[in-house]
Formats: C-alpha cells, sequence, structure tokens
C-alpha cells in the first residue's frame, strides 16, 4: 500500500490532520506522502490560496462565503458547482501523479482534491480508493457532490447530518480526526513539564494556575481583551502564556502592551504546544475543529473563544453540547468558565471524562483498516 495524501493551505488544520496521519503510517512502515492539492496548479496558487483565506478570515468575508457556499450547496440537484469545475481543471495533472508515483489509496483533507478526486472517477480513471477526512465536526458545503469511496467522519453523532446532506450512510466512518500521537500519550508529571517549559521559554511560578492561549497558526482572536479581562479577574494570581503563531505584529503588541505583567508572556509558533497543555491547567482556543481535537485528546479543560463564522461555530456548538469545552463569544464569562474549571475540581473532571468518552484514540488505525480492506477486496 502506498497513500497519497491532499491538503491544502486554506487553515493549518488540514495540513496538521495530513501530517498526523503521514506520521502513523510512516511508523507501521506504510509509505505516504502529504501533498498541497494546489501545488499541482503551481506554487502562485498555492500563495494565493493561502493570501486569499488569511484575508478572509481576518474580515467578515469567510462567514459571507460560507453562507454562501452552504445556501448553494443546498440549492444543487444534479448540477454541479462551481468548485467543482474550478477542481476539475487540474484532475488529470493529479490522476498523472497518482499514476507515475504508484499510489494505491488517496485520501483527501480538503474538498478541494476530493472534488478532482470524484472528476477523475467519473471518466473511470482513479483504482486507488479514495477517503475523504473531515476535518470540523459538521457537513461542509459542497461535500454531497462529491463521490469518494468512504468518508471519515469525526463522530457518530454527525452521520445523520452527512446523510441528509447527501452522503450514502454506508460510505460514512465515524472514526475521528487524526491528530498526532504525542497529543494521545499520557500526560507527563505536571512538576516536571512545567520545568521543562520554564527552560524552554523562561520564568512562570510553578505553583500558580496556569492559562494558555492559542489563536491558531496565524494568530486570530481577542487575545488583548481576553488578557485584560484575565487580569481584572485574576490579577498575579495566574500566569498567561499566549501562543501568536505566525503572526509577529500580534506578538510584538502584545508584549507591547502587557510587557510590565511578569505573569503574562507571549510566545511566537512553537512546536511545543502538547508539552504547554500538560504544564497548563487551563486553554483558551478558538474552534477549529484539529486544535480543538488536540486539546480534547490531551484531556486539558477547553474555553472556546470566538469562532471564525461557519466550520468553527459548528465546532464550538458540537464541543459545548457534548460537554468537551465551554463556548460562549462573552470575554468577562470566558474568563470566569476558566476560572471554575481551574479551582473547581468536579467541574474539571466532568469535561475530561466528557473528552475521553468522546475522541477516538485509534482514529488512524481505523482508517487504515479500511484502506487495507479495500485493498484485500480489490487484489481477491
Amino acid at each position: 500500500m502506498k497513500v497519497l495524501i491532499l491538503s491544502c493551505s486554506t487553515g493549518e488544520g488540514h495540513n496538521s490532520a495530513s501530517k498526523a496521519y503521514m506520521e502513523y503510517l510512516h511508523s507501521i512502515g506504510v509509505e505516504a506522502e502529504v501533498k498541497d492539492t494546489m501545488s499541482l496548479v503551481g506554487q502562485s496558487a498555492t500563495n494565493k490560496a493561502s493570501e486569499i483565506y488569511l484575508f478572509s478570515t481576518r474580515t467578515k468575508l469567510f462567514g459571507m462565503v460560507y453562507k454562501a457556499g452552504a445556501a448553494i450547496s443546498e440549492a444543487m440537484d444534479s448540477s454541479k458547482s462551481p468548485v467543482y469545475y474550478a477542481n476539475k481543471l487540474y484532475c488529470e495533472r493529479l490522476h498523472d501523479y497518482i499514476e507515475e508515483n504508484g499510489f494505491t489509496a488517496v485520501v483527501c483533507a480538503h474538498i478541494f482534491p476530493a472534488e478532482a478526486i470524484t472528476a477523475l472517477k467519473r471518466k473511470g480513471k482513479l483504482n486507488a480508493t479514495s477517503i475523504f477526512l473531515m476535518t470540523d465536526y459538521t457537513c461542509i458545503p459542497f461535500i454531497k457532490e462529491t463521490e469518494l469511496d468512504y468518508y471519515i467522519v469525526p463522530h457518530s453523532h454527525l452521520i445523520e447530518e452527512c446523510v441528509k446532506k447527501g452522503i450514502p450512510r454506508e460510505k460514512l466512518r465515524p472514526y475521528g480526526i487524526p491528530v498526532k500521537s504525542i497529543f494521545h500519550n499520557p500526560k507527563a508529571d505536571r512538576t516536571e513539564v512545567r520545568n521543562q517549559c520554564i527552560l524552554e521559554f523562561g520564568y512562570m511560578d510553578p505553583q500558580k494556575k496556569w492559562f494558555l492561549m492559542m489563536s491558531g497558526s496565524m494568530g486570530f482572536g481577542h487575545l488583548q481583551d481576553t488578557v485584560k479581562e484575565i487580569l481584572k479577574q485574576f490579577g498575579d494570581r495566574v500566569e498567561v502564556i499566549m501562543v501568536c503563531g505566525n503572526n509577529t505584529e500580534l506578538r510584538t503588541k502584545l508584549m507591547k502592551n502587557f510587557g510590565g505583567h511578569s505573569n503574562v508572556m507571549a510566545l511566537g509558533f512553537t512546536d511545543k504546544v502538547a508539552m504547554l497543555m500538560d504544564a497548563c491547567d487551563v486553554l483558551f482556543t478558538k474552534p477549529g475543529g484539529l486544535s480543538s481535537t488536540e486539546a480534547a485528546a490531551k484531556h486539558i479543560p477547553i474555553v472556546h473563544t470566538s469562532p471564525i463564522p461557519g466550520c468553527e461555530t459548528c465546532n464550538a456548538l458540537f464541543f459545548h453540547y457534548h460537554g468537551m469545552s465551554y463556548a460562549t463569544t462573552d470575554i468577562p464569562e470566558q474568563v470566569r468558565a476558566a476560572g471554575r474549571l481551574c479551582f473547581d475540581e468536579s467541574c474539571r473532571d466532568a469535561m475530561i471524562s466528557a473528552q475521553a468518552a468522546n475522541i477516538n484514540t485509534q482514529t488512524c488505525r481505523d482508517i487504515t483498516g479500511l484502506l487495507l480492506d479495500g485493498e484485500n477486496n480489490e487484489n481477491q
């Protein structure tokens, strides 16, 4: 078996899920590669897709486009959307890449490659098993016009929604969202991991409660207002660690505004997120599907902050409904919820138990079993 995992640079969640699954396949000796689908069109297309996504999420455009896409998708019958026809344009290049490199399975972590794979299947030009990997806790627009072999759903409670949107029930598998193995590892000793964080990032009082704030790979959210509210409610009784991702402008602004507070730290991009989660008492994060799944797999209490309108709104509702997070756009209430999760043991334990009950720790294994079954059936 040789697996091609297709992603797209419109948010880091798709890429992170793709890399997590590739990591697992490599660990069991299966050849696998992650490829940005837009690179088949050209590097300029990859850069443009990323730029448009970032612009849209920093304005109201993303929410407007998402709503429009949902409306178009709902109105479609047998006709295909502009999204399908746009991705159909490079399907022959994708076919050549699959054939030349001998891939026997294709996993799509984004709607764009799923549309291109659908075009190939319609032409009878795809021999590889095809899978769509959902990275949000909702059925996204246009998914019903795709025709892949299987659809990996984050949770069994989303199956009916997917069926209503037009995906055949027999193709749905509620296996979860892939996250890297480090997020499924048992929590490290709190004292030891906090000492590691102090060595890595600078001194923080290990005896205080630690608030971790994450704003996504590009630094979205209302970090400044949230920190002000934390300081208002808790003063210097807590440590605040903000991860600003690749947004250097945001980090500089936060360091300038809160540099006088010894209990506030602003970090840039870091690959030590799992370690920070082990060290902290509560996490403030925007409700990205991948980042929320990573946190729930780590069993850290979550406060979901303001979402990017669209999928993230659904993610926040899903997690809140299932007791895996507390979600509100009201910043003072977010901070009060964090306090309850830190200082009320029963409240914290209830959320951690809900996370353990709803997050599959064997997602990558289950997906691989599905691919192997498909390969065995073809060989019989």
